[in-house]
């Protein structure tokens, strides 16, 4: 496991919680993708789901993995218009 801080998860669910730790830096760490091309992805997810805490967790990481300001700019304005298009067609299938 990481060097960080155990999660709280893992310390009230081991059995769960380790398998679930393993997976995540798996994914973070291995496969095709590069570092700053999946930072930029979580980035985009952050967003969508609205975590500030991940927002800037990720900013950070993307930079440090050689993310232009321009780069995390284009994908948080990519999240802002994909939300925009989600929220609208909500709104339009509830209102119709």
């Amino acid at each position: 496991m990481s060097d960080e801080k155990t999660p709280w998860y893992v310390l009230r669910s081991p059995e769960l919680g380790n398998p679930l730790q393993e997976f995540c830096e798996a994914c973070n760490n291995k496969g095709v993708l590069d570092k700053k091309t999946k930072e930029l992805l979580m980035l985009i997810l952050a967003s969508a789901f609205h975590c500030s805490h991940c927002i800037e967790k990720h900013i950070q990481a993307a930079m440090d993995a050689g993310a232009s300001k321009e780069e995390i700019t284009e994908v948080l304005l990519i999240a802002v218009g994909e939300g925009a298009g989600t929220h609208s067609l909500h709104g339009q299938r509830t209102f119709i």
